[in-house]
């Protein structure tokens, strides 16, 4: 097996780049040569099914877990703002969410204000959070992340625990929050129709890297079609365009034949999945 290198500085345009990732827990390979590249300012999300390797990666990304070989790069003083799966809190021990935020950095009630209104939640600061919604728990937890002002938002499973709506609403969220902040967002979801209507790229984790790209390309491509099946391909809430292009079987853009090199351009309108509603 390769020695792990040292972690040394990104590209001058990425904030995180892991090469050739190899992890193994409890005897079992989760990760195989696994590249993964964060630009700045955008959302890349990991997709794939349940034990796929997708938190695993997203720990050695955070520094939380070394792995057995490969290399990371990060951009120096690079900072993360992390929300985990999930939030584990002792049920006898009542705190507000204002004083739950004020545990990871001192903030004044006028900052903590403003940040909660920020994540959409500017009434729950003198509330209990054992008393909080799905929802309303997750945008602390976003607020939380955002305390440190961070270049990098890593958001594990942020729209689980929260009803259809509440996730629309949340992943607009998210995609406001990082175009104001200028941040990038690595985020892990399973929900697709979301993800693949609003992330820049996508990549498709099983063990291995399945597949990478731009949403509507990873959505085409055949070891995706695997993974998930041509039905839920088909009803994702993908970008509306034009069809001036075909994809390939990696499921890469290529440029149709002009009209005037005897094939005619076509418009497959009729074939475009549902735009997904604006919440």
């Amino acid at each position: 097996m390769a020695s792990l290198a040292p972690e040394t500085e990104a590209a001058p345009s990425l904030l995180v780049t892991a090469s050739q990732i190899d992890v193994t827990l409890g005897g079992r390979q989760v990760l195989s040569k696994v590249d993964l590249e964060l630009p700045e300012s955008e959302i890349v999300t990991l997709i794939g099914p349940n034990g796929s390797g997708k938190t695993t990666l997203v720990k050695v990304v955070l520094g939380l877990l070394k792995p057995d070989a490969g290399s990371l790069q990060r951009r120096p003083g690079l900072t993360i703002g992390y929300v985990p799966q999930s939030l584990l809190l002792d049920a006898n021990l009542p705190m507000t969410a204002a004083r739950f935020l004020g545990l990871r950095a001192r903030r004044s009630r006028g900052e903590i204000a403003a940040l909660l209104d920020e994540v959409g939640a500017p009434k729950i600061a003198d509330t209990d959070i054992q008393s909080l919604s799905g929802g309303e728990r997750q945008r602390l937890m976003l607020a939380r992340a955002l305390l440190t002002d961070p270049d990098l938002l890593v958001l594990d499973e942020p729209l689980q625990g929260v009803d259809f709506t509440g996730q629309i609403n949340l992943f607009t969220l998210i995609k406001e929050v990082r175009k104001r902040r200028g941040c990038s967002v690595l985020m892990v979801s399973h929900d697709l129709h979301l993800v693949m209507a609003g992330t820049h790229r996508v990549l498709c984790l099983n063990h291995h890297v399945c597949c990478s790209g731009r949403p509507e390309a990873v959505s085409q491509h055949p070891e995706y079609l695997a993974l998930f099946g041509p039905r839920a391909a088909a009803n994702l809430a993908v970008y509306t365009h034009d069809h001036d292009h075909h994809h390939d079987l990696a499921g890469d853009v290529v440029p149709l034949p002009s009209a005037g090199a005897g094939a005619p351009s076509a418009k497959t309108s009729s074939e475009r999945p549902p735009r997904l509603p604006r919440p």
